[in-house]
């Protein structure tokens, strides 16, 4: 936990490397102190084709981040930030980047470990 799920358009890769985003990404949510860095998950799926942003297929990345509740809407405010930060500096020219966060409950939540 926490789990960061980047949805691009394949073309990104062009751009920078796979790595590269996954560890802009894993980087920012790091320094935000909100997550111990061994617990943080990071993952990339490009689209090829079958996508619309603005009715056309203008290349776009959207991180999508899971975090287990109990943080503040101004620390998920400013993780938001600080990935949207570090990703429009790897990007300038990408004319949509964008993030939302989503809180998992504690009581619904479970991993193998915790069985």
């Amino acid at each position: 936990m926490p789990h960061f799920v980047i949805d691009c358009s394949k073309t990104i890769l062009s751009i920078q490397d796979s790595k590269t985003i996954l560890q802009a990404v894993h980087s920012s949510a790091a320094k935000t102190r909100l997550f111990d860095e061994p617990d943080i998950k990071v993952r990339l799926n490009t689209f090829e084709k079958d996508y619309l942003v603005g009715g056309k297929e203008h290349d776009f990345i959207h991180v999508f981040a899971n975090v287990m509740e109990g943080r503040t809407t101004e620390q998920k405010a400013n993780l938001s930030k600080q990935i949207i930060t570090q990703l429009k500096l790897l990007f300038p020219k990408v004319p949509f980047i964008a993030i939302n966060i989503r809180d998992f409950e504690k009581a619904t939540y479970c991993n193998k470990d915790m069985l």
